[in-house]
C-alpha cells in the first residue's frame, strides 16, 4: 500500500511557538485544500503546546503529522496521524542524527507503525535549524544529491527533504535530487510566499512545503500557494 504522503502534493507547517496571522483559526487550515498538516519548528516546541493546536484540529479530516524535538508521548499519537523524525544528514551536532533518536527509542514504547523517518537536508545557514543542528550548509549540488542518494540507498529513507528554511532554494539542485531519486519522495520546504514561488517549486519537486507564510501573511496566502501547486501539477 502506497504511503499516505504519496498523495501530498502541498503541505502547511505549523509552527506551536508563533501566532497564527489576525483573525485566523487552525481549524480553517484544513479548508485551504492543502493536503496535510504537519506540526513542529525549531525552538520551544514541546508537548504541551503541540497538544494545544492538535486540539484546536480536533475536527479536521485531512492527516495531522507531528515532527517532534521533544521525546514522542504514544499517548499524544491517538490525536494525529503519526510522527515524522527529522534525521539532519548533514548536522555537525550528532544530537540531530542520531542521539535524540537513540534517547527516542531508549525512553519511549511507540508504536513504530506511526513513526516515519525523514532525511533532512538544511541548505539555507541563515536559519535557526542550520545553527541549531550545526548543519554543514557549504554544500555544492553534487553533494547535495549524493546526501540524497545516500538517503535513499544507504538509509532507505522514503522521505527526502531539502530545508531552505525561509529562503527560496535553487531550482536547478531540487531538480537534481528529484532525478536521482527512484522511490523516495522529494519534500522541499523554504521561501514559498506567493503563487508564482509555489508554482516554480512545485515543478521540480514532489511536494511542496509552506510554512512561515501561515504565520507572516496568513491562511489567504497560504491558498494563494496551493493554486500554484496544483496549477504546477497540472500543467506538467
Amino acid at each position: 500500500m502506497a504511503a499516505v504522503w504519496a498523495q501530498w502534493d502541498h503541505v502547511t507547517k505549523v509552527d506551536p511557538d508563533k501566532p497564527l496571522h489576525d483573525g485566523d483559526i487552525y481549524a480553517d487550515i484544513a479548508d485551504t485544500g492543502t493536503d496535510a498538516i504537519i506540526i513542529g519548528g525549531t525552538t520551544n516546541v514541546t508537548q504541551s503546546n503541540v497538544q494545544s493546536v492538535l486540539d484546536a484540529l480536533a475536527s479536521t479530516k485531512i492527516p495531522v503529522f507531528v515532527e517532534p524535538t521533544y521525546c514522542p508521548s504514544p499517548s499524544q499519537i491517538e490525536a494525529l496521524s503519526g510522527y515524522l523524525l527529522p534525521i539532519v544528514l548533514n548536522a555537525d551536532d550528532p544530537l540531530w542524527i542520531t542521539g535524540a533518536h537513540h534517547e527516542w527509542v531508549r525512553s519511549s514504547n511507540l508504536d513504530w507503525e506511526s513513526v516515519h523517518p525523514e532525511a533532512y537536508i538544511v541548505l539555507n545557514p541563515e536559519s535557526s535549524v542550520a545553527t541549531l543542528t550545526q548543519a554543514d550548509c557549504t554544500l555544492e549540488a553534487d553533494d547535495v544529491v549524493a546526501y540524497a542518494e545516500l538517503a535513499e540507498q544507504i538509509l532507505g529513507q522514503q522521505i527526502v527533504y531539502l530545508e531552505y528554511s525561509g529562503m527560496l532554494g535553487d531550482p536547478t539542485v531540487i531538480a537534481a535530487v528529484r532525478d536521482t531519486l527512484s522511490s523516495a519522495q522529494l519534500f522541499y520546504g523554504g521561501g514559498i510566499h506567493d503563487y508564482e514561488s509555489a508554482y516554480r517549486m512545485a515543478n521540480v519537486t514532489d511536494t511542496v512545503i509552506v510554512g512561515d507564510v501561515l504565520h507572516e501573511a496568513g491562511i489567504g496566502t497560504v491558498e494563494e500557494t496551493i493554486r500554484g501547486v496544483r496549477d504546477a501539477k497540472h500543467d506538467s
